[in-house]
């Protein structure tokens, strides 16, 4: 048991520390979203942070080259070799999109490069050689913008000169006279002209030339494809964002053969805006880019339970298979087996289930601490318990604690929710946005579970489900205050409420399940004045 739990421990918490081969061997698929992913359509795959965008990228980069064809995976992060230039608000907003695309085509550019270094026999580095200089340069054109002044000078003369002379001797022969005589002239004209230009230098994308090498590049490669995957785009400046989709889009999205993937986070992406004179600049999602793909989607499992076992199971068994075969030990477990030898019984497992929420970094967090608290035994309900309150409060609440009144509105939800519903869900109406609401979402304190519920008591509304993290309530569970199911919704027939797990399409009533963020709106607006005062 002490050797499960040690491979437990060993589980790296962000997928980029892995190499491809894990990631390879530890990807499991949820649905059908690997079919959809893989269409050679430009996406945007949407999901909250660990809930696996980069572990995807990667194994669709693996399938693309097991397929014979040409995948470039680039971590937006390391876009920043010129010393944090993209956020120097000094510099004007063209100049500071302009230099991160040229970084982000010279990084394609590399990226090929040692492709086709690496794999000799696939490429003809003579040919793809200088398709790829010729790429390179296209995206690193320098333009001087400044005054230009040009100085001509004019010059001639001439010069004369003669001169004259003799000689007289007397010699064996009798006397003798020489006389000699020169003359010399020389004349010369000179024009000297000047240009000098004072100005700065700047980056210049020529669009179509841009264009036009890559396709030249791309017709080296095999099947003449080519898939662009860029990860953590979230990590771009908000205000670069839509600038930089604009020129991926006219650089490299006209170009057929080419795929663009996109993994960023919903609520810290900018992709267009719109200009009353000129129209937008940017991406416009479903014409320019497919329909985008949210991975927490996904991972909600459609309130499926045995869904949501399945899918855990068998990323605890593929992340410890392939430990212990990159340690060349002998694994001789099947998932059951492996289950059922790490948690003390099924219920332990369930509950592990509900504390992860769906995201698997959340899951591979709390059971690392799990197996630390376990030691030589197997995994308990406590120990998932006091695992998930740990995580919770070592890396969501010291998170949230960061942005104004957002710790505020979760403890307000809490008790609004929690202590006097005695559930752990709410409703909020569809299409309503609420920055702090985004925020807590984004820090997965709260979780997006049903969109488009409709109730009969509010005709043509839809409403969105979102659970309150398990780590929010985990000290109140075997309390008289723990939350008694999902939402209470009211029952016709006696008008009695009743608790439930699994949120339909269409309730009688859920007047009790909606949250008005009005009345915290209030509260936060009273404080203000008293403070004030």
């Amino acid at each position: 048991m002490l050797e499960i739990n040690n491979c437990l421990l060993r589980l790296s918490k962000r997928a980029e520390t892995y190499d491809t081969k894990h990631l390879v061997e530890t990807f499991v698929d949820v649905g059908p979203l690997f079919t959809l992913l893989s269409n050679p359509d430009n996406q945007i795959l949407y999901g909250r942070r660990g809930t696996g965008k980069t572990h995807v990228l990667t194994y669709l980069a693996d399938q693309v080259h097991n397929k014979g064809e040409m995948a470039t995976l680039i971590d937006m992060r390391t876009m920043g070799s010129t010393g944090g230039i993209y956020s120097d608000n000094r510099l004007p907003l063209t100049e500071r999109a302009t230099r991160l695309l040229v970084d982000t085509l010279i990084a394609i550019h590399d990226k090929i490069l040692d492709e086709v270094l690496e794999r000799e026999e696939l490429y003809d580095l003579s040919k793809v050689g200088p398709m790829l200089d010729r790429f390179v340069d296209a995206t690193s054109e320098v333009t001087v913008e400044g005054d230009v002044a040009i100085e001509h000078r004019e010059r001639s003369g001439s010069e004369d000169a003669c001169g004259a002379g003799g000689k007289f001797e007397i010699g064996p022969k009798g006397p003798a006279l020489k006389l000699d005589a020169s003359a010399t002239g020389k004349e010369n004209h000179e024009i000297e002209t000047k240009r000098s230009r004072s100005g700065k230098e700047r980056l210049r994308v020529h669009f179509g030339r841009v264009g036009n090498e890559f396709q030249k590049v791309l017709r080296c490669l095999p099947n003449e494809r080519f898939w662009l995957v860029l990860d953590e785009w979230s990590e771009v400046p908000l205000d670069l964002q839509p600038y930089l989709a604009d020129l991926l889009r006219r650089t490299l999205f006209p170009i057929r053969g080419v795929t663009v993937k996109i993994a960023a986070i919903e609520q810290r992406c900018l992709f267009r805006i719109d200009f009353p004179e000129v129209g937008h600049i940017g991406i416009e999602i479903g014409a320019d880019a497919a329909a985008s793909l949210n991975l927490d989607e996904f991972m909600v499992f459609d309130n499926d339970a045995n869904a949501a076992k399945e899918f855990f199971k068998q990323l605890l068994y593929k992340h410890v298979k392939a430990i212990h075969t990159n340690t060349n030990k002998d694994f001789s477990y099947n998932a059951f087996q492996f289950i059922n030898d790490t948690f003390t019984q099924g219920s332990a497992f369930d509950e592990y289930v509900r504390a992860a929420e769906g995201v698997p970094r959340d899951a591979i967090n709390i059971i690392g601490i799990a197996a630390q608290k376990a030691l030589n035994n197997k995994i308990s309900v406590p120990d998932i318990r006091e695992s998930a309150r740990t995580w919770y409060h070592r890396a969501k609440e010291q998170a949230i604690t960061s942005k104004k009144n957002a710790i505020d509105l979760l403890n307000w939800i809490i008790e609004e929710v929690i202590s006097h519903r005695q559930a752990k869900a709410f409703l909020l109406r569809a299409g309503f946005r609420h920055d702090l609401v985004d925020y807590l979402y984004d820090s997965r304190v709260l979780h997006l579970i049903k969109q488009g519920v409709s109730a009969q008591d509010h005709p043509g509304q839809r409403f969105n489900v979102y659970a309150i993290d398990y780590g929010c309530y985990v000290d109140l569970i075997n309390t008289n205050r723990a939350p008694k199911g999902l939402f209470e919704i009211d029952e016709e027939s006696d008008g009695q409420g009743r608790y439930v797990q699994v949120p339909q399409t269409d309730f009688r009533s859920i007047r009790r399940a909606i949250l008005d963020l009005d009345k915290f709106q209030q509260i936060i607006h009273c404080c203000l004045i008293v403070s004030d005062k």
